[in-house]
């Protein structure tokens, strides 16, 4: 009995280690399963697609590349994006529409193209976070508390830079003479009244003997009618970047060709279309800056209003040299202008 008993005793320890064997090696495979879990997970994320909603309050060249700029930036980051696109057609109950649109569409994030469609926007949600570019005056516009901290759900890329339209007006009256500066711009338009008062401003800075005339519209269908008001009164041209005006650039740019006046705009897509230079940047470039704030939102690294509004990073001075050619301006050497 004794060595039976002795043996059974042997038995029972030879199958506790071989049970014991078996229990370790089952656990390598269930921490295998985790680090493949996470790593399916690690994939998931990368190939999330995000939904972005874009509103753009017209259709004109310098925002339309400003969302070539966006869509360049998160196809540069490798993000699969859908985007909901939207157009007001400068229309402003057509834009408030698109924003609730958006709001109510589930979408990741808003790109907003322009003041008015950044304004809809913001005041339909809190909630979801907005990315704007081609806003003159982010702070005047009520889109953020300051540009440094904009706190809320709400930041971007702005289209002027501090010293184009006073570099502007200073042109004007120093390097052609101007006395009178005829600018047509829509009054509804905050953007385009904030920067009104700074080549008020600028002029005021350059002594009594150079004036700012106004003229304003309502629709691109007025463009033509408020420019040829002012033909007599004016001895040159300056438009901003106005929605509206831009929007129908080719009457403007008729009558000063037609009465032989220097007509300045605000960005370098106008120039290509005949205006005749303009302190200005490419707004590809602050789409696409914009776009990279879009991305670091999107992927968790930072909240909106964490992040700083940002101006144009490269000011350049650039001159149309049919433009001058065709109202007979001759090009000084001394302007060091990059010729379009």
């Amino acid at each position: 009995m004794k060595l039976s008993w002795k043996k059974l005793s042997m038995t029972a320890l030879f199958l506790i280690l071989i049970l014991a064997g078996c229990g370790q090696s089952s656990t390598a495979p269930e921490s295998n399963g985790d680090q493949s879990d996470q790593g399916e997970e690690q994939n998931k994320d990368e190939s999330k697609t995000y939904k972005i909603g874009v509103t753009q309050i017209v259709e004109h060249p310098s925002l339309n590349a400003a969302f070539e700029g966006f869509e360049k930036a998160m196809e540069d980051a490798g993000l699969t994006v859908e985007y909901d696109e939207k157009n007001a057609n400068d229309d402003k109950s057509m834009n408030t529409t698109i924003a609730s649109d958006l709001v109510n569409s589930d979408v990741d994030l808003i790109f907003a193209n322009s003041t008015p469609s950044a304004q809809a926007v913001a005041s339909a949600t809190k909630d979801i976070p907005i990315v704007f570019t081609s806003v003159t005056d982010a702070v005047g516009a009520e889109l953020v508390e300051s540009n440094e901290n904009p706190g809320g759900n709400v930041t971007g890329t702005v289209d002027t830079h501090p010293d184009a339209i006073p570099n502007t007006v200073k042109f004007l009256y120093e390097e052609l003479g101007a006395r009178k500066v005829g600018m047509v711009y829509n009054a509804g338009e905050q953007n385009s009244r904030a920067q009104v008062d700074i080549a008020r401003k600028a002029a005021e800075d350059l002594g009594s003997d150079i004036e700012i005339k106004e003229a304003t519209v309502a629709t691109s269908a007025d463009v033509k009618q408020a420019t040829e008001s002012l033909i007599g009164k004016v001895d040159s041209l300056y438009i901003i970047t106005d929605n509206t005006v831009v929007s129908a650039l080719e009457s403007v740019i008729t009558v000063a060709n037609e009465n032989k006046l220097p007509l300045m705009v605000g960005e370098f897509d106008s120039v290509r279309k005949g205006g005749l230079a303009a302190y200005g940047f490419e707004y590809t470039d602050i789409g696409y800056e914009a776009g990279e704030m879009a991305i670091k939102i999107l992927k968790g690294e930072v909240e909106p209003g964490e992040l700083p509004v940002q101006y144009p990073q490269n000011l350049k001075f650039v001159v149309n040299k049919e433009t001058a050619e065709t109202i007979g301006l001759e090009i000084k050497e001394e302007w060091e202008a990059e010729l379009e």
